[in-house]
């Protein structure tokens, strides 16, 4: 499956073929973001390759795009001291800001950030092989996810701004910081994914260290000084290097109230129990699928393809959300594979910059061997690839591979194969693809694909507690981002949407006292005066 040859030895391009556009400079990363400070790091450094080869001097080479720090422990410990003194155990100048204040900080970063935005788009496509319209529009995203959790807090902040009585008791009930978060993003969604936490936790006061995630670090670079203008001294620190050196370090102490974390849950319980307090020890975790596709026979087929297309293997499928088995009812199966495979022979493949392109390198360096483990284990099971090419290597580029039939033999059956591999199975009874669902150790999400409304409907009041969204004649996906996203057993811990963010990085606490002369003198006083931030029934516009 590794027959390189039957690929245009050309795929990859000579530096000439590269739009200068598109060309890119590298990037020496020697500095880091701790206590509002660019600190220049004098120890060892980590180069950064491209997934993107380019021929040289008849040779084919990965594009070196610069070098980031290696932090140590003893770095890193200064990190989680600047974050801890900023917060300052609740007193620091961030938590006890108005929310109308930390806004303003936002919404300064937006601004700086929009500056950034075609060297940021450049780094996605170089970094992790990204087209330049997923890349635009990965920027673009983020930057909308900003401004709508910016109004979600206030919509919140609204809410809160008024005293109530009960029982004789004046209360002021609003949201207040968790306290230290350590964050940290997945490669393929380097930017929009890692602020989707990163940004709830900021804008509801707490102080937050970011570690890039372990692909697509350097894209973060032009957004650093962006940070460093924004916030305060502490507020966001930017950390880099080995996890053991690093996150590690940073856990074992017990100072982290909260752990962000989007990647594979094997990872995240390593990391959860190096914490010495996990009862203190808060997670907002998004962690593997193995989300499934039903397609009903009086589905409409060109339809179920199309968005079957799409769902597994839009970014080379390499997306939590992606469909990553599709179980087909019998009946059709034929009529399905044959309109997929022809609707997968049209899709375009090559560099990022390429228009209309979908199919691009990967940028996990072993991600090639382990899909052609995968395509082997299942042949050997019984499966065929059905298409042409289909699991041919050059490199970091995989051609999509579609498997039939599928069982539960193999191992592309249950793991996560995140990459253009596309499992097909037949089902004669419904209960197959249910009971799959139901053993399955994942619960994110499951595409649909139907026309009659009493089977269709049959479906879905079992499925909604099997996973937590039912996508019905469409793909698997994560927006609009103020719906929530959230997963069942090993795929999530807490709901991620612009307004559930906000809740998972906070907490309810409130002001009380009871209804006495005195109380009532020292309340008016405090509001009219605008004494608190806390105690406060100013009105955001």
């Amino acid at each position: 499956m590794n027959n390189s040859n039957l690929l245009n030895p050309f795929f990859f391009p000579e530096h000439k073929d590269i739009p200068e556009l598109y060309r890119i400079a590298a990037i020496e990363q020697k500095s880091y973001l701790v206590n509002g400070v660019m600190k220049t790091w004098q120890g060892a450094m980590q180069e950064v390759f491209s997934p993107i080869y380019i021929h040289h001097d008849g040779k084919l080479e990965p594009k070196r795009l610069g070098s980031y720090p290696l932090l140590n422990r003893t770095a890193s410990l200064e990190v989680l001291k600047s974050a801890q003194e900023a917060y300052h155990s609740g007193k620091g100048k961030w938590p006890t800001m108005s929310v109308k204040s930390r806004i303003a900080c936002i919404m300064q970063f937006v601004k700086l950030m929009k500056e950034q935005r075609t060297h940021v788009v450049h780094l996605l496509m170089w970094e992790i092989g990204k087209s330049l319209k997923d890349s635009e529009k990965e920027f673009d995203r983020t930057v909308e996810y900003i401004i709508d959790t910016v109004a979600a807090l206030k919509d919140l902040d609204r809410d809160s701004s008024r005293l109530k009585k009960e029982q004789g008791i004046y209360a002021q009930i609003r949201r207040g910081p968790l306290g230290v978060v350590l964050c940290m993003g997945p490669y393929n969604y380097p930017l929009n994914e890692t602020f989707c936490t990163l940004i709830p936790a900021l804008i509801m006061g707490n102080t937050v260290i970011l570690k890039p995630a372990k692909i697509g670090i350097l894209l973060l670079s032009p957004l650093l000084e962006a940070f460093q203008k924004s916030f305060p001294p502490g507020v966001i620190n930017v950390i880099y290097g080995h996890g053991r050196d690093t996150v590690g370090t940073i856990m074992e102490t017990g100072k982290v109230d909260v752990f962000a974390f989007i990647g594979s849950s094997k990872t995240a319980n390593i990391l959860k129990k190096l914490h010495p307090k996990p009862n203190r020890l808060r997670s907002v975790l998004g962690l593997e699928a193995k989300n499934p596709a039903i397609v009903l026979p009086d589905a409409d087929i060109s339809l179920a393809v199309e968005e079957c297309i799409l769902g597994s293997l839009s970014f080379n499928g390499q997306r939590c959300t992606a469909i990553k088995i599709i179980f087909v009812q019998e009946q059709i199966k034929e009529q399905f594979i044959q309109l997929y495979l022809e609707r997968l022979e049209k899709l375009k493949f090559g560099m990022p910059w390429e228009q209309d392109v979908m199919l691009t390198p990967l940028p996990e360096h072993d991600k090639p061997a382990y899909l052609s483990e995968l395509i082997n284990d299942a042949m050997q099971h019984g499966a065929q690839v059905l298409n042409k090419n289909g699991g041919l290597t050059q490199n970091s580029f995989v051609y999509p591979a579609v498997l039939y039939p599928v069982n539960d033999k193999m191992r592309i059956y249950n793991e996560e194969q995140f990459g253009p591999i596309v499992p097909i199975l037949s089902f004669k009874n419904i209960n197959e693809p249910i009971d799959y669902m139901v053993s399955s150790n994942f619960g994110q999400q499951v595409s649909i694909f139907g026309t009659n409304a009493e089977n269709m409907a049959h479906l879905i009041d079992p499925l909604v507690n099997q996973v937590c969204r039912v996508n019905i004649n469409s793909q698997c996906q994560r927006g609009p981002d103020v719906y929530p996203f959230n997963g069942r057993k090993d795929s999530a811990e807490g709901t991620l949407s612009v307004s559930d963010a906000l809740r998972v990085f906070s907490i309810r606490t409130m002001v009380a006292g009871k209804e006495n002369e005195g109380n009532k003198k020292l309340l008016t006083e405090i509001l009219e005066g605008r004494k608190s931030n806390f105690l406060s029934t100013d009105f955001i516009l």
